[in-house]
């Protein structure tokens, strides 16, 4: 079997990680690059991780998007924020016939992908993965790493285990990735909201680690909640989500390491949050199908004053009081 080549568009947390443990095991990979382009051409790509630490000395990396070589699976792991950018970045990146694989957050994402580069397999990749950007080209993996791949059909109808599936699940697991296969793509972006709308949302409304939430009653027990009211929406739309599916992810979340997420860091760093990928989305699906969410709605309206606050902190007006 041929090996398939790979493009990186965002090479942060998320596509640093998995792009670097891709080419490690000796995939082609090239590597879009903004800020960090001449440290990581210099110095390679560093990953920290329980699993083994490694050094990637030699990296394909690239500036500008005209320059990758068409790639079987373009890789987009830019954070949602930055989507906008992808009819500029993504049809240079993805070959004829080829693929892209979409490892965000959030719902919805799939469809505009699809508008972008019409003709090419569109997979949604869910990560449950503990990991920080803590320097220029350094990856610190902290636990956890599995991936649910699944792939994006028209009206959201259940695609089944697609061969282009199988063929990026083989290569990730070359590469030491544990890789979950879902039927249905819709279903499993709402099951990853189960965890990512509590503990994105309170851990920047409250400042609080993950552990710090789970330890609480009253944070656990809130966190609980919102899980519930996820799992209600997602029947309200047709994706039943058990009590089962809650308790797994509560026991998971319990035994994580010490964890600052994702959006917590955003908003440390003054930096736009997935606010609307992760809540604005879910709660709009959700109202089209006659579901009440206050909890959720009471988070987001949270997030989106403190996004807004953060953006003009940031970017203050020029000038000032005469």
């Amino acid at each position: 079997m041929p090996k398939r080549r790979y493009a990186i568009i965002g090479t942060g947390a998320v596509g640093g990680f998995y792009g670097a443990r891709l080419a490690r095991a000796g995939r082609e990979v090239h590597f879009l690059l903004r800020s960090d382009f001449d440290h990581v051409r210099e110095h390679g790509l560093v990953v920290e991780s329980p699993q083994g630490d490694f050094v990637l000395p030699t990296v394909n990396a690239c500036a500008d998007p005209r320059d990758l070589p068409p790639a079987d699976v373009a890789v987009v792991a830019l954070k949602a924020t930055r989507n906008h950018l992808l009819p500029a970045l993504l049809p240079p990146a993805v070959a004829d016939g080829g693929a892209v694989l979409l490892l965000q957050n959030g719902l919805g994402a799939e469809e505009k992908i699809a508008e972008i580069v019409p003709g090419r397999g569109v997979v949604g990749g869910l990560c449950f993965l503990c990991s920080n950007k803590v320097g220029p080209g350094h990856i610190r993996h902290l636990d956890y790493g599995f991936v649910t791949l699944g792939e994006f059909s028209p009206a959201g109808r259940p695609a089944g285990v697609t061969e282009t599936m199988r063929a990026i699940a083989a290569d990730l697991e070359a590469a030491g990735i544990e890789i979950h296969l879902a039927e249905d793509l819709v279903l499993a972006r709402w099951k990853k909201l189960v965890w990512n709308v509590p503990f994105n949302g309170l851990s920047v409304v409250l400042d609080a680690m993950i552990d710090e939430l789970m330890a609480d009653e009253h944070t656990r027990g809130l966190a609980e909640a919102l899980m519930r009211e996820v799992a209600a929406a997602a029947g309200a739309v047709g994706r039943p989500i058990g009590d089962d599916f809650i308790r797994h992810m509560l026991d998971l979340t319990a035994r994580m390491t010490p964890y600052r997420t994702s959006m917590k860091i955003d908003c440390e760093r003054k930096q736009p949050m997935e606010v609307e990928a992760i809540f604005g989305e879910p709660l709009r699906a959700a109202r089209r199908a006659g579901a009440d969410c206050p909890r959720i709605e009471a988070l987001y309206r949270q997030l989106k004053f403190i996004d807004a606050r953060n953006l003009a902190a940031a970017n203050p007006p020029a000038g000032g009081a005469a």
